[in-house]
């Protein structure tokens, strides 16, 4: 797991974190909560595969929290293909996130599973 940190315009350092999977099935990155201030994160998961064998696919879906937020299933395309899912969570004063990425694939092979979340500045 990568954690990251710059200094934001409140003078608190914004925080960056990833977790980066390599070829497993599941990954799940944990943002703890913070005691000070609420924050704003935008979230990706990424899911690359190579394509093995005629007909392949690949499915992604995505828990914020141990709720299913997004799940999709596609043919996969060219050599190697990707399925990414992209959103925004606030936290309050004291919550903490958990994302919670589940792979599947026929006929590919997974290359790389990956999850950023970066704090963005809020409005």
């Amino acid at each position: 797991m990568r954690i990251l940190s710059r200094p934001t315009s409140e003078g608190d350092a914004a925080e960056d974190w990833a977790v980066d999977a390599g070829a497993a099935d599941i990954a799940t990155l944990d943002i703890p909560p913070s005691a000070h201030r609420r924050r704003l994160f935008a979230v990706d998961v990424r899911f690359a595969v190579r394509a093995a064998a005629a007909g392949a696919w690949q499915a992604l879906s995505v828990e914020l929290n141990g709720v299913r937020e997004w799940s999709r299933r596609i043919d996969s395309h060219g050599p190697i293909d990707t399925l990414d899912y992209h959103c925004r969570r606030e936290l309050d004063i004291g919550q903490s996130l958990r994302i919670r990425a589940v792979t599947q694939r026929g006929g590919a092979q997974r290359m790389r599973l990956l999850i950023e979340a970066e704090e963005q500045a809020r409005p």
